[in-house]
C-alpha cells in the first residue's frame, strides 16, 4: 500500500498510479537482465522506492559524496528506485575513460536531458551524440583563443562598473566599510559582462535596471531545482519522459511557472536579437559579439549542418543560463576563500599590482593574465575546492569494461582491476569527490591551498579537464565550449576586485550551505529560499 499512497501522491490518479506499476516492472527488468554490479561494496539504502537518492540529491554539494569515497573508495554502488544498482565514479582512470576515450558512449540519463530542455531548450546541454557533435560544430566560430582573448576589454569595464558601484556605497558608509552579498553583485557584473560579450546587449543588471528577463533569470536554478522534494526526485527518476514533458508543460506548481516564463521571455529576446543580427549580415554590418559570430557561420554552413532556428534560440538560453550561472559561481567560491586567506589575497594583489605597473598606464590583456601565475593557480584551486559543476549524469548506451586506477575488493572478496557493466547503467560521476583524490591532488587535497599549483611539473593521473586536469569545464567531446571565455571573464573580474578592494569573513558564514541547484550556490542556513548569498565585508584596499 505505501507505493500506492506514494505514486498516488504524486500523480494523484488512477492513470498515474498505473504508470508507476508499469514503471516499477519495467525497472525490475532492467535490474535482472543486465550485467550486475551488486558486488561493489557501497552504502544500504534508505528505502526500496528511492534508494539513496533523497541523500544524494537533498544533500548539500559533496556531502554524501565524500562519505562514500572514504569508507568504499573510488567506485561506489548506490541504490536507484526499486533496488536499481547505480555507480558514483570518482576514480580517474575510469572517469577518463567516460569523458575522454568512451566519446558519445556515455549518454546523459533521459530525466536530466528533460531538466535541460525545459531550462535552456534544445541546445548544446540538451543533445548527444551526432546531434551534439553538429549543434558543438556550428558553434566552434564563436570560442576560438582570438575571440575569447578579445572580450577581455568587455569584461574589464563590468569589473569596473561593478567597482565604483561598491565605491559609491563606501563613500556613504561612516566607517568606510560595508557588508556586502558578494555573490547577487557578481551574478549581475557576469550577466552585463555577458550580454555584451555575446550578443551586444545591455541588461543593466549592475545599475539595477528594470529588465524582466534578467530578473526572471536570477534565482532560476535555486527556485527550479534547489532542495528537491522526495516527490520530486521520485517523479523525475520514476517516470518516463513523454510523462515529465507533460508535467513541464501543463504543471502550475511553483517552478514549473518560473521555469515556463523564463524560456517565453529568453525566446522572445532571443529570436529578436537574431533577426536583427540576420538583418545586419545581410546588409554588410559585421559586429564581433558571438551571436553575430554565429549567425554569420550559420548562415554560411551546408544547410545539412546548420543549426536550425529552435536550436538557435537554444544556445542562446543556453548561454544565458549555463554560462553566467558557472562564471558567476565559480568566482563567487573563489572570492570566498581569498577574504577566508589573507595571505593569499595579499600575494594575489601583489601579483595583481606588480603587472600593473609594466603596463603603463594601458589596460590588462589577455596576455597579461597568461603571466600571472598565482592568480591562475588562486582560480584552479578554487575551481577544484568549490566545484561549480559538482557532479555529471551517465547512462552506458552498451555493455563495456571500465579501466579502473587501482583494484577494489568486491562483496565477495575477489580483487578486480576493471568493471563489467551493462548497458543503461546509470553513473553519477562525482567531480566534487575527483577533485579530492589524494593520489592526484596531494594528501592535503581536502585542504584549500593554491601552492599546490607549484609543485613542480609532474603530471599525477590520466588526462581529464582542459584547465588543470580539473573537470569544472567536463572533458572530451562534451568539454564546455566556453572555457575559455569563462576564464577570461573570471580573471578580468577578480582583477578589478582584489587590486581595489580588502575582502573579510562575517560572521553569517557560518550558516553558509553548499546548495545543490545542477550548480553548486552559496546559501544561509535558515534562509535558503533568499537564493545565492554570500555575505562578505568591503573595505578599500590602500595602496603604498
Amino acid at each position: 500500500m505505501e507505493i500506492v499512497g506514494l505514486l498516488s501522491e504524486y500523480a494523484q490518479s488512477k492513470n498515474g498510479i498505473l504508470l508507476g506499476v508499469i514503471a516499477l516492472v519495467y525497472f525490475l527488468y532492467r535490474r535482472y537482465t543486465r550485467i550486475s554490479i551488486s558486488h561493489i561494496p557501497g552504502p544500504e539504502p534508505e528505502s526500496f522506492w528511492l534508494g539513496n537518492l533523497a541523500e544524494l540529491f537533498q544533500s548539500q554539494v559533496g556531502a554524501p559524496d565524500f562519505k562514500w569515497k572514504q569508507h568504499f573508495g573510488d567506485i561506489v554502488r548506490i541504490k536507484g528506485p526499486f533496488g536499481e544498482d547505480r555507480l558514483v565514479v570518482s576514480d580517474p582512470k575510469a572517469m577518463q575513460y567516460i569523458f575522454q576515450t568512451a566519446g558519445y558512449g556515455f549518454l546523459k540519463w533521459p530525466e536530466r536531458t528533460e531538466i535541460s530542455r525545459v531550462l535552456m531548450g534544445r541546445g548544446l546541454l540538451w543533445a548527444d551524440g551526432t546531434i551534439h557533435k553538429r549543434q558543438r560544430k556550428a558553434m566552434l566560430p564563436g570560442f576560438g583563443t582570438p575571440e575569447s582573448k578579445a572580450f577581455v576589454p568587455i569584461f574589464l569595464k563590468a569589473g569596473s562598473n561593478l567597482v565604483a558601484q561598491w565605491n559609491d556605497l563606501l563613500a556613504s558608509s561612516i566607517d568606510q566599510s560595508v557588508e556586502l552579498n558578494v555573490a547577487s553583485w557578481l551574478s549581475r557584473a557576469t550577466m552585463d559582462s555577458l550580454g555584451e560579450a555575446a550578443f551586444d546587449y545591455h541588461f543593466g543588471a549592475l545599475e539595477n535596471r528594470e529588465n524582466e528577463l534578467m530578473k526572471a533569470y536570477f534565482g532560476l536554478m535555486s527556485d527550479t531545482l534547489g532542495q528537491p522534494s522526495r516527490q520530486a526526485i521520485f517523479t523525475q527518476t520514476v517516470m518516463p519522459v513523454w510523462y515529465l514533458r507533460l508535467m513541464s508543460k501543463y504543471s502550475n506548481t511553483r517552478r514549473m511557472v518560473h521555469a515556463r516564463h523564463t524560456a517565453q521571455l529568453a525566446n522572445d529576446i532571443a529570436q529578436s536579437l537574431i533577426d536583427m543580427k540576420s538583418q545586419a549580415l545581410l546588409l554588410g554590418k559585421e559586429n564581433k559579439d558571438i551571436l553575430s559570430l554565429l549567425v554569420k557561420a550559420n548562415a554560411s554552413e551546408n544547410p545539412a549542418s546548420r543549426l536550425t532556428d529552435e536550436e538557435m534560440l537554444a544556445q542562446m538560453r543556453t548561454l544565458l543560463l549555463a554560462g553566467h550561472e558557472t562564471s558567476s559561481t565559480s568566482l563567487v567560491w573563489c572570492i570566498l576563500e581569498v577574504a577566508r586567506h589573507p595571505e593569499v589575497q595579499t600575494k594575489l594583489r601583489e601579483e595583481i599590482r606588480a603587472t600593473e605597473r609594466k603596463l603603463n598606464g594601458r589596460d590588462f590583456t589577455a596576455n597579461d593574465f597568461d603571466n600571472m601565475p598565482y592568480m591562475a593557480a588562486v582560480l584552479k584551486e578554487s575551481m577544484r575546492f568549490h566545484p561549480a559543476v559538482y557532479q555529471n549524469y551517465r547512462m552506458a548506451s552498451h555493455d563495456v569494461v571500465l579501466p579502473l586506477s587501482k583494484p577494489i575488493t568486491t562483496t565477495k572478496g575477489e580483487m578486480i582491476n576493471e568493471l563489467p557493466v551493462g548497458k543503461g547503467t546509470k553513473f553519477v560521476l562525482s567531480i566534487a569527490a575527483y577533485n579530492r583524490n589524494k593520489e592526484v591532488f596531494g594528501e592535503d587535497a581536502d585542504v584549500f591551498n593554491p601552492d599546490r599549483w607549484f609543485r613542480g611539473t609532474e603530471k599525477k593521473g590520466p588526462t581529464l579537464g582542459v584547465v588543470g586536469n580539473l573537470l569544472t569545464f567536463a572533458g572530451g567531446v562534451r568539454t564546455c565550449i566556453g572555457w575559455r571565455f569563462a576564464m577570461y571573464e573570471m580573471q578580468s573580474l577578480l582583477v578589478e576586485i582584489v587590486n581595489n578592494f580588502e575582502l573579510s569573513p562575517t560572521r553569517e558564514l557560518d550558516r553558509l550551505r553548499r546548495e545543490a541547484c545542477l550548480v553548486m550556490l552559496p546559501t544561509l542556513e535558515g534562509e535558503e529560499i533568499k537564493g545565492e548569498n554570500l555575505p562578505l565585508r568591503i573595505t578599500i584596499a590602500g595602496r603604498d
